[in-house]
């Protein structure tokens, strides 16, 4: 589902204003365990976990830039995001029930095409409606030995009031094994209904349990590719909306 990345692109520019951190290995909470590393464009590594503590088929997931972790999120069995915590400034967001129309990775791998609708709220009180697709392309890649089905989608959010909080659309990838949306390429449009900007998170490389890479907080792929200051800006800008 997209709602997660899309705060990835907020993350990127925010990478673009501050310095590097050190390189280091990330370490899940006490009763949780690490699955798999994504490096991916964009300068951004992605880090995958499963808590005990939380209902089976739930996956965490913890993204690093080159000034440290900017985003954390939770899905369900489903793919499905149930919620997010920003960093710098600290946020977190919920999944309101009950729902319109969950998103299902079951109905997108059965059918082909699945669609959402869905309200979010964060803990400054804001709610937004998020609605949109995920379709499957027909493609499937193989990146560094992981087998991915890449898909298309579109989505966007509105706020209370009705008025554009967000709008972003593009291409992305399943995971089908181990159920899970992996980044890709799109575009963002903020609240001001602008022009859309490019991203592009695609993976370049998994590590799992035992490899090179594993857990790493290093993002490998695309940091020398520093976003304009205006652009930084407007991405930033956006945040109000996500």
């Amino acid at each position: 589902m997209k709602y997660p990345y899309a705060h990835s692109v907020i993350g990127y520019a925010l990478l673009a204003l501050c310095p590097s951190a050190q390189a280091g290995t990330f370490t899940p909470p006490q009763g949780c365990t690490p699955e798999m590393t994504v490096q991916m464009l964009g300068c951004t590594v992605s880090n995958h976990y499963t808590c005990a503590a939380d209902a089976p088929g739930d996956r965490w997931r913890a993204d690093f830039g080159q000034n440290g972790m900017f985003f954390r999120s939770r899905i369900n069995s489903e793919a499905e995001w149930v919620e997010s915590f920003d960093v710098n400034p600290d946020m977190r967001k919920v999944l309101e029930q009950p729902q319109s129309d969950p998103g299902s990775l079951t109905e997108l791998l059965t059918s082909g095409k699945d669609s959402y609708d869905f309200s979010t709220l964060a803990d400054d009180g804001e709610r937004q409606n998020v609605t949109g697709f995920d379709s499957l392309t027909g493609e499937t890649v193989v990146i560094d030995g992981v087998t991915l089905q890449r898909t298309q989608y579109d989505a966007e959010a509105v706020h209370d009031d009705d008025t554009p909080a967000w709008h972003t659309r593009g291409h992305e990838y399943v995971d089908a094994a181990r159920r899970v949306f992996i980044s890709g390429r799109g575009e963002w449009q903020g609240e001001d209904g602008g022009a859309f900007l490019p991203f592009d998170f695609s993976p370049m490389n998994f590590a799992f349990p035992g490899e090179k890479g594993f857990m790493s907080t290093t993002p490998l792929f695309g940091c020398d590719e520093v976003l304009s200051q205006d652009d930084a800006a407007t991405l930033i800008s956006a945040r109000k909306g996500e």
